[in-house]
């Protein structure tokens, strides 16, 4: 390229809540820019886009200042808003781009990401000089795409899809109508995972985790689904989006978005104490929030689920500012699906052993979270006392096959005494 050379660049405008973010840039080379505005940066009433840009938090008016640079790959807070997986290939063969050309892949899907953050494309001529000023011989252009329907993004590496509810019937959002339920239909890998999830999560909830609405839908009932594999069943599991409340958007990150990691980092890049230790000193409700985030630890070992990974928790901002822990979701009894799995996605109290833990582990993460253990442990204890009494009755009328409940009554014997069931 020659220095009198033009680099061309297309520019999306970010909002949050209908005010003014920033802009994305991006280039030819696969180079993106993230420069967020001085109205954004400078109103400390400004709506949360990350937690770690909160005013509170403690380096976010440094980091508001500098532009956020990748290439290829968009900053974490941005890349981990869209789809991994099977779901990632399907919408980039559609759009006849590389699964990795995430400028590409956000700037199509910017209408309906997870949380609040919108993504638009602007025209050339819409775009302010003030943006492209620092970037030497830059030209805006307009952005080509081909043309599919049923915009949306959801992280995650199954195939789901965010669809509207209308008289029994789920059709997958299209124009400017938002998904109020995540629909996850069967997997050509594993067999009966929506009947798992749902199992899973009634059982989570009656130990008093907090969850959203959840049900089974037949597939039947699925209307305009892209065409994909599917296996000889006949159920997909549903389960209502807690980032949408009508046609409003409530704003949420997971904590791979908080913790800046990227989504192949997150399994190993980070521990339990790191979330508990955020969620009590930055949740609008700290206490409250550390204590629900232990009952779902010790959940996610009772139901032998080993994917609490960093993209399975999330804040939500129900009042665009103050971060809460969302409702739970994903989870599901994985070791039916894999050989001797017996470990957590990351470590709690320096374990990841399902069968080592005990309440000790669990006060060595309280310690290590801030919080206190006498306002951790009666909530363990109360966990406990719900699963023991309700779950083995209860277990007989949900829908996860005969198999995987054996399955799951065996791992409860096989837990340390603090946690048989």
């Amino acid at each position: 390229m020659s220095n009198n050379s033009i680099d061309k660049v297309n520019v999306l405008k970010l909002t949050l809540h209908g005010r003014l973010v920033g802009y994305l840039t991006g280039f030819q080379s696969g180079r993106n820019v993230l420069t967020f505005a001085d109205e954004f940066r400078f109103d400390v009433t400004r709506p949360t886009f990350s937690l770690i840009t909160h005013p509170e938090f403690s380096r976010a008016e440094k980091l508001l200042a500098e532009p956020w640079q990748r290439t290829h790959r968009l900053h974490p807070v941005l890349s981990n808003l869209l789809p991994e997986g099977a779901l990632r290939v399907l919408i980039a063969q559609g759009l006849k781009v590389h699964v990795d050309n995430e400028f590409h892949l956000f700037s199509y899907l910017g209408a309906d990401l997870p949380g609040a953050l919108v993504a638009e494309p602007l025209e050339p001529d819409e775009v302010p000089t003030s943006v492209l000023s620092d970037y030497g011989k830059v030209e805006a252009v307009k952005l080509e795409t081909s043309a599919r329907e049923n915009k949306f993004s959801l992280a995650g590496i199954q195939m789901k899809f965010s669809m509207k509810e209308q008289d029994g019937r789920y059709n997958l959002a299209k124009g400017n109508a938002l998904g109020d339920w995540i629909i996850k239909t069967p997997s050509t890998q594993h067999k009966d995972v929506p009947t798992n999830e749902l199992t899973a999560m009634t059982l989570a909830s009656l130990a008093g985790i907090d969850i959203p609405e959840i049900k089974l839908v037949e597939l039947d009932k699925l209307d305009n689904l892209p065409h994909i594999n599917l296996p000889d069943e006949k159920l997909a599991f549903a389960i209502k989006r807690f980032d949408r409340q009508g046609d409003q958007r409530i704003h949420m990150e997971d904590f791979a978005q908080v913790l800046v990691k990227y989504p192949h980092e997150k399994y190993n890049s980070a521990s339990y104490e790191q979330i508990g230790k955020i969620l009590y000193h930055f949740s609008g409700d700290g206490l409250t929030d550390t204590q629900q985030f232990a009952r779902r630890l010790l959940v996610n070992i009772l139901l032998a689920n080993g994917d609490a990974h960093l993209k399975n928790w999330s804040l939500l901002y129900p009042d665009q500012m103050t971060p809460r822990l969302s409702p739970a979701y994903d989870i599901v009894t994985t070791s039916v699906y894999i050989d001797d799995e017996r470990r957590y996605a990351l470590n709690l109290g320096k374990t990841k052993e399902w069968y080592d833990v005990t309440y000790a582990n669990f006060e060595a993460w309280a310690g290590r979270a801030g919080a206190p253990w006498r306002a951790i442990k009666p909530h363990l204890d109360d966990t406990m006392e719900k699963a023991r009494s309700l779950w083995p009755e209860r277990m007989k009328d949900l829908p996860m096959n005969d198999a995987h409940k054996a399955a799951l009554q065996t791992h409860w014997t096989n837990l340390q005494k603090d946690f048989q069931i």
